[in-house]
């Protein structure tokens, strides 16, 4: 995926960015139809870090229970705290495979498993009678459910006698039923962090949890105050964001090799399931972590390559970047599996269920494996202010996408005032993130998580390419490109972006709407009606990335809004070289800015880029313009 996707996607937003210097909006030069590609991302983006500033305010909060608790164990360690149930099982879990007729009773059942469970789902193979499965699998479960404490294997008179202990002992599992034990983590991070006991469904959200408030309000001020001087105090704040967390990868892998029942963890990792990937749901979730791991389709990298000088080598860096983000995962990867390994292996279980899913993974089945070091406040501690250095570089990304997009659209009132407009976005991200904090707060995280940034990237990513590569043309991209870097991309360039990545795009598109399932939140469906929200967050963006083209098309006429505008190209007017003259600045109010392409003028311009340029006189008259 990130062969055929990732990397050539990624490429085309450095290199467009880099090249015309300007915002996700205003970089549609050449062709303005597709502006609305840069309305979408600015939604997405902003949708998205509601719920990520959120993340980043729970690794906040483990990251400052852990300081607090340096000297003693944490709260999230052992059982008997006061928001433990009877289900809280510190001690290791019963390898259920191993149980005999010596140490297996009814009563252990009831206890492992919810009592309404209603089918077990034996391994069929070891029975010569396939007919008389229902009648043992209810014969069970009623035993299982019955009062008795007794050794099963003593009290099977109503069972047939061809139900032996050896068979039950190799089920595969119990369909439809979870195991009803839980880490002291996990009712930390339910019960007490979330408080999610309190909240039934979405349309119940309970009341405000002030500390996971308060938290909130930290973690925003801390994206204002790197935020608040644009780049200039954001880009010296990632040296540091962006190589600390590989201090911490290195330390936790070499401490996990050294636990044991690490290679269990390793092994889970690196051994694949080939037959999932028959799955047209794999395929999606892979295309999501690509856009989410690269960027792509958020508007950050058009905002972020705006700024790169214009003979960068875009075409290096955006080869090294794809290639060490994906290195970095899987390195990250085996740090993560080493310590998960040995938390199977001391709790009884399989990595296949220590290895949740979802926020759980990082407030859950980490903590808990951290609880089982030596030093652990100390390992937490340093492991949650990881996770707080990794959310913050792509929350910069995000928010400085909302604030440079909109900035671009009104540039007379805000580009003057960035510190105060970047204050306003932060406290409206506040304020919508505030439901997050209450008691059914981890439903509307997860809703979001699950919809606002999901089709709707891969919609943006093919307008991205059919502009680009069908309406622009991948030869004239080219040339800009060489204009930059000295040399055209090959032909592996030209494949995937003339057919490959715009195919594979479309595909997923497809399955994944097909494959379609409802989302939720512990094994809980959301309602009808908060589907409907979540398929707005998908619908808006595209819808407004249409209307747009639509609005273009009467305001431009079809010809001009798929056309080059007459101030597309570089911004500044020293690499105005070759195909793209020098923009002339004297000008009155009554005419446009000149443009000349191969020696011809062409006529005045009716849509124009932003004020990007070092003169007081065309930034006047584009924000006139806009």
């Amino acid at each position: 995926m990130l062969v055929i996707a990732g990397l050539p996607l990624f490429f085309i937003e450095l290199a467009v960015g880099q090249f015309a210097s300007e915002g996700p909006i205003t970089v549609w030069g050449m062709a303005p139809a597709f502006m609305g590609i840069g309305y979408a991302m600015i939604i997405i983006s902003a949708v998205v870090s509601i719920y990520y500033n959120m993340i980043i305010t729970y690794a906040i909060y483990y990251m400052l229970v852990s300081f607090v608790h340096l000297d003693v164990d944490l709260p999230w360690e052992n059982c008997g705290q006061l928001w433990n149930t009877e289900k809280c099982r510190d001690e290791s879990f019963p390898r259920l495979e191993e149980l005999d007729r010596e140490n297996a009773t009814a009563a252990l059942w009831r206890e492992i498993y919810d009592r309404n469970c209603t089918e077990l789902k034996f391994k069929q193979d070891t029975w010569d009678d396939p007919s008389q499965y229902p009648k043992w699998i209810e014969d069970f479960i009623a035993y299982a459910n019955s009062s008795m404490s007794v050794d099963y294997y003593n009290t099977t008179q109503n069972i047939t006698d061809d139900l032996e202990w050896e068979t039950v002992r190799k089920f595969d599992g119990l369909k439809g039923c979870k195991i009803a034990w839980e880490s002291p983590s996990e009712q930390y991070w339910s019960r007490y962090v979330l408080q999610v006991q309190d909240s039934e469904d979405l349309g119940d959200l309970g009341n405000v949890s002030l500390k996971l408030l308060f938290t909130l309000v930290l973690a925003w001020l801390l994206i204002f105050g790197c935020l608040m001087k644009g780049i200039k105090t954001s880009g010296k704040v990632v040296y540091f964001t962006a190589t600390f967390p590989y201090v911490i990868l290195v330390v936790l892998l070499v401490r996990g090799l050294t636990l044991e029942g690490y290679e269990d963890g390793i092994e889970f990792y690196v051994v694949p399931e080939w037959k999932k990937l028959k799955q047209a749901k794999i395929w999606g979730d892979a295309a999501t972590q690509i856009f989410y791991s690269l960027g792509i389709g958020f508007g950050g990298l058009l905002t972020m390559a705006s700024y790169n000088k214009f003979k960068n080598n875009c075409y290096r860096d955006a080869i090294l970047v794809a290639l060490i983000n994906c290195g970095t995962s899987i390195f990250a990867g085996f740090a993560i599996f080493s310590l998960l390994g040995h938390m199977a292996y001391v709790t009884g279980q399989n990595v296949k269920d220590v290895a949740t899913l979802g926020p759980g993974l990082a407030f859950v089945a980490y903590p808990d494996g951290i609880s089982r070091l030596p030093a652990s406040p100390v390992w937490a501690f340093l492991f949650f202010f990881m996770i707080l250095t990794l959310g913050m570089d792509s929350q910069f990304a995000m928010m400085e996408t909302v604030i440079s997009g909109i900035s671009d659209i009104f540039p007379r009132y805000l580009r003057k005032n960035k510190t105060t407009f970047t204050f306003i976005c932060c406290v409206i991200g506040f304020l919508l993130g505030v439901p997050q904090c209450m008691d059914g707060g981890i439903r509307v995280l997860t809703l979001m998580n699950d919809y606002s940034g999901s089709y709707n990237l891969m919609v943006v990513a093919l307008f991205e390419i059919i502009c680009l590569c069908y309406v622009y043309g991948i030869n004239e991209f080219r040339k800009d490109v060489e204009m930059m870097i000295g040399f055209m991309p090959g032909p592996y360039w030209i494949v995937n972006w003339f057919v490959i990545t715009p195919a594979a795009v479309i595909f997923i598109i497809i399955i994944s709407a097909i494959q379609y399932e409802v989302s939720g939140y512990d094994d809980q469906k959301f309602e009808s009606w908060a589907e409907g929200i979540g398929w707005a967050m998908v619908g808006v963006p595209i819808f407004v990335m249409v209307l747009i083209m639509l609005i273009q098309i009467c305001r431009l006429g079809l010809k001009e809004s798929f056309s080059p505008s007459a101030t597309w190209g570089p911004s500044q007017p020293e690499d105005r070289t070759g195909r793209y003259s020098p923009l002339h600045t004297e000008f009155d109010d009554t005419h446009a800015l000149p443009y000349v392409v191969d020696g011809k003028q062409e006529p005045p311009p009716n849509y124009n880029g932003h004020a990007s340029y070092d003169n007081p006189a065309a930034q006047k008259y584009m924000s006139e313009r806009l």
